[in-house]
């Protein structure tokens, strides 16, 4: 056989190689995050309010690495005593975990995670509110990704009343509780303001917003607004891939909203 032949399908081989190894390694770098606010287990269809078969396909279906869950019950009366981040965990087959705001109707009301990757630490952040408000808090966990760089992934759920000014001032301590921190993070939950809004104006300094356009997230049915987000910091260390609003009306009062983002070395 020809020695120069063998030469060149050596170099090829050793590119080809090389390519794949290079496509494994931003693979690596990549994760899928979905923020849903779950209107704890409700749905908004009539015949069957509650439906958690419903919402464990519509997260499984989007082949998510992280979700950040909203209005999550703990054990409550109108959950039905469910646990509803881990009957959810269990039938995603991804690691939950549950962070109270408040005691609430026999149980406990607040946010959740979902994860592929399994928790190497955990910490919930309490956030303002006025007296006669409901307490909201941010619920973070450390992951470590497959490229071996650790990440933080935080949930949080605003204030959801006309006056403003509690969400500005959680908006305001969400960026004071991880501004002294250059570990990657991802911050994702139902922020009840619009992009243009003070609160996310506040937000929007510091984070970098994923979206590439507005789409609304609220109603499910027929949504006119948008107020749930994923934002990510350090703004130098992420590059968006893909965004997108998840077309389902039913399974809960908001639609899910997902984003595939890079890490950047």
């Amino acid at each position: 056989m020809n020695k120069h032949y063998l030469v060149l399908v050596s170099v090829l081989i050793f590119n080809n190689m090389y390519l794949l190894g290079q496509g494994h390694a931003e693979a690596a770098h990549v994760i899928r995050v979905l923020s849903y606010n779950i209107y704890h287990g409700e749905t908004v269809a009539a015949d069957k309010p509650f439906d958690l078969d419903l919402l464990a396909k519509v997260i499984a279906d989007t082949e998510p690495d992280l979700v950040a869950l909203q209005e999550v019950d703990f054990k409550t009366t109108r959950a039905q005593n469910y646990d509803l981040v881990t009957e959810l965990g269990q039938r995603t087959k991804m690691a939950p975990l549950f962070g109270r705001a408040m005691v609430f109707d026999g149980g406990e009301y607040g946010e959740g995670l979902l994860s592929k990757y399994s928790f190497i630490s955990t910490k919930k952040h309490e956030l303002p509110a006025r007296e006669g408000k409901e307490s909201r808090v941010a619920l973070e966990a450390c992951i470590v990704l497959k490229c071996g760089d650790t990440i933080r992934f935080v949930g949080t759920h605003l204030d959801h009343t006309t006056d403003d000014t509690d969400r500005i001032n959680q908006a305001n301590r969400l960026n004071e509780i991880f501004r002294a921190s250059e570990v990657p993070t991802i911050l994702a939950g139902d922020f009840n303001a619009q992009p243009d809004d003070h609160p996310m104006q506040i937000l929007y300094k510091e984070w970098l917003p994923t979206f590439m356009e507005p789409a609304p997230t609220y109603p499910a049915i027929e949504p006119v607004v948008k107020i749930d987000y994923i934002l990510c910091r350090p703004t130098n260390r992420w590059e968006v891939l893909e965004a997108k609003v998840i077309d389902e009306p039913i399974a809960s009062d908001h639609r899910p909203v997902l984003r595939v983002l890079k890490l950047k070395l």
